[in-house]
């Protein structure tokens, strides 16, 4: 009977151990079951529109992208639900689950109503940068009104679990880090080539940065950049020498090859690696040496990396959606991602980390190589809107300065003059409603007040109320015409809420995790609820999406 019992004992012991971690504490002796991943892994690439996961695809090799399609769940149909489409939105809405209407992080840069100035969704006064000397580097996530779902696994662990961000932007590292972070790191460029921080998380880099930093690694990517394959076999992005690219101050001509040492003297010093692949690599390199420095997975409460990759933004801003340069960019990383992957295999254990990887945006064809086509696109006059605005205002209204700021599409007040002129604030929404609409290259005019009284659940109407917050968005809400852009004629941007700009990849991949794919329509706010559930942790506090539980095994 007690031989029986053994065996019984012994086989109950090895199916479990087929599908989880029989975990013998080092204090207690205690044998327990981990069920939940030792690490998550969330990945965010800057401007990354879905299509370039499938237009490139052949060329990608088998452990990067791919690894990740087909051996996690690849939600096809990927949406934001919100404008504006911009960086710090993105990254704030993926890690807090919901949108700015909520979380406040309304843009990248806003006008501040209250303290009437234009103010950064990171910049923080009262913290001080570690690393750096710089007074632009004084960042925290201050600005960002609620939970990450790394603060609740913080929350969850009593703070044993720890939360680590990495990114070359410093928004793209500290927003997703959340507000209890044990540290964001992100890249210094100019003069200096270092990952750095603020005093809001510590008072020095820990010696494994301190060590990255004095490795010279970024001296190493100051080097030629040439395309990593023949770039004859480019054939899924346009001609290289094409008039719809900026390129690199120093060289007459956007076309490979790119002597980064040549040209960095130009080009703000280190800050030239940012708008190459190089830039990824980077992350990559520091990422890796965070999962080590930090021993992230290496017990059994669940740690938190994010990772965003924001070259991908720089060189798509730089040289538009369709160069060569961006397919290189996406090759280039596609190998980082397999590096990091492996790295992952090996320090933390395959099948014992779970991963996410989505944009925060995606991004528009030049306009004016949309026009060569025959599409729709142009380009937005801002001087000449603002001027005839004026004439507009002193003509109807007799005063010259009832606009406070136009900023990110919105118009703001000046509530005080319009008092002083007893002009009611609905009397000049409606005058502009009405007398907007007519400018060129604007598609709708909305006033704020009709967000805050009505609901919608639909079209560009529910984009905008997602992305209007009551006391940091303006008073009159603009949309300009399908791929028109406040932006030069060369490169691309976003911003807007049609497809090319909400249209993003997510996927699923690791422990957790099924295999499989879905057209249903998902949305951005809906990954930090999904990742909750996977480590039954609360939810982030303002988080409006709902768990994918097709993804969650």
């Amino acid at each position: 009977m007690r031989f029986q019992l053994s065996l019984l004992f012994a086989l109950l012991l090895f199916n479990c151990k087929a599908q989880n971690n029989i975990i013998t504490s080092k204090d207690t002796g205690k044998v327990s079951i981990n069920t939940q991943p030792k690490l998550v892994i969330g990945i965010v690439v800057d401007q990354m529109r879905y299509d370039y996961l499938t237009r490139f695809y052949d060329k990608y090799g088998d452990g990067g992208f791919k690894r990740m399609v087909n051996e996690g769940f690849n939600c096809k149909n990927n949406h934001y639900n919100y404008v504006p489409t911009y960086t710090g939105p993105g990254h704030a809405s993926i890690y807090t689950g919901t949108t700015p209407k909520y979380h406040g992080i309304i843009a990248n840069n806003w006008y501040d109503k209250f303290i009437k100035e234009m103010v950064y969704c990171a910049e923080d006064s009262n913290v001080l940068a570690v690393g750096s000397e710089s007074e632009l580097e004084r960042m925290s996530p201050h600005r960002m009104k609620t939970t990450t779902f790394s603060d609740e696994n913080r929350l969850f662990t009593q703070m044993k679990g720890k939360t680590i961000g990495i990114s070359i932007k410093d928004r793209g590292a500290i927003l997703p880090a959340g507000h209890s972070a044990n540290a964001a790191y992100w890249f210094r460029g100019k003069n200096e080539g270092n990952f750095i921080t603020s005093t809001y998380y510590m008072k020095n880099l820990p010696k494994w940065v301190s060590d990255f930093n004095t490795s010279n690694v970024s001296e190493s990517y100051l080097k030629e950049w040439n395309t990593l394959y023949d770039i004859n076999t480019y054939t899924e992005s346009g001609n290289d020498l094409n008039a719809y690219e900026g390129g690199f101050k120093g060289k007459d001509q956007a076309v490979f090859p790119y002597d980064l040492a040549k040209l960095k003297d130009q080009n703000a010093g280190f800050d030239i690696i940012k708008g190459t692949p190089y830039g990824n690599s980077i992350v990559a390199d520091f990422a890796i040496a965070a999962i080590e420095g930090e021993q992230l997975g290496q017990d059994t409460i669940t740690d938190v990396l994010t990772v965003s990759f924001s070259s991908t933004d720089y060189v798509g801003h730089n040289f538009g959606v369709n160069s060569k340069e961006i397919e290189d960019t996406y090759l280039r990383l596609d190998k980082d991602i397999q590096r990091l992957l492996n790295t992952l295999d090996s320090k933390v254990g395959a099948g014992e980390y779970t991963v996410f990887l989505t944009s925060d945006h995606g991004a528009v064809e030049v306009p004016s190589y949309l026009q060569s086509h025959n599409i729709p696109a142009g380009y937005f006059d801002k001087d000449a809107f603002k001027k005839q605005l004026d004439s507009f205002m002193a003509e109807r209204f007799k005063a010259s300065d009832l606009i406070e700021n136009i900023s990110n599409n919105q118009l703001f007040f000046n509530k005080k003059r319009l008092k002083a002129l007893n002009i009611s604030i609905e009397e000049v929404q409606d005058a502009l409603v009405q007398e907007l609409i007519n400018y060129k290259n604007i598609d709708k005019v909305y006033a704020s007040k009709t967000f805050q009284t009505a609901s919608f659940g639909s079209g560009v109407e529910a984009l905008l109320q997602n992305g209007y917050n009551q006391k940091r968005s303006g008073d009159i809400i603009m949309v300009k015409d399908p791929a028109v852009i406040s932006y030069s004629k060369t490169g691309s941007t976003h911003g807007s809420g049609l497809n090319y700009d909400t249209h993003v990849p997510l996927l699923f991949f690791g422990k957790g995790i099924k295999k499989g794919s879905t057209q249903v329509k998902t949305e951005i706010i809906d990954i930090a609820p999904t990742i909750s559930a996977l480590l039954g942790i609360s939810f982030p506090n303002g988080a409006t999406g709902d768990v994918l539980e097709f993804v969650v095994d």
